[in-house]
């Protein structure tokens, strides 16, 4: 059976679910009750997640069992080869996966990506280098890819 847990972000309310098979869903919410114990299946998904928030972490290691399709699978089985600091464009996701002309599908699929930052799909980016869609908002995408790679260089304008 699922276990459910909702705990503090510097993004939000985070929702957990797994169970003893890994976990499925961390989504972002804009707010919410937060969990007052932590079942024991989600107590590794939620102690990393503070580590990566904590900037003491950069991947992670919990059982992860993201429920999809075979396709979408395989498009989030790739973004989990994108390095922590890095993105890629969404052209080169959709090379990755072997055909230029599924870019469209690869989009849809990192959207539906049910494993936030876990599965990193705010690594993807546009082939400018714009921010492009992401469903918990721009201004999250922006915060967790600078989160990731820090400037420390202070801008000349």
């Amino acid at each position: 059976m699922s276990q459910v847990a909702f705990i503090k972000t510097p993004l939000g309310i985070a929702k957990i679910v797994g169970d003893e098979e890994g976990i499925s869903i961390i989504s972002i919410l804009s707010e919410g009750e937060l969990s007052i114990t932590i079942p024991n299946e989600l107590q590794e998904a939620v102690s990393q997640l503070q580590d990566y928030f904590s900037e003491k972490r950069n991947d992670f290691s919990f059982k992860l069992n993201p429920k999809g399709t075979d396709f979408q699978q395989k498009v989030w089985q790739e973004l989990l080869k994108i390095p922590f600091g890095k993105t890629i464009s969404y052209l080169d996701l959709a090379k990755k996966l072997g055909d230029p002309k599924v870019i469209r599908a690869a989009a849809s699929a990192n959207g539906k990506n049910p494993l936030w930052i876990v599965v990193p799909c705010h690594r993807v980016i546009g082939t400018d280098g714009s921010l492009t869609g992401y469903a918990g908002g721009l201004w999250r995408k922006k915060w967790l890819l600078e989160h990731e790679n820090p400037t420390n260089q202070q801008s000349l304008f």
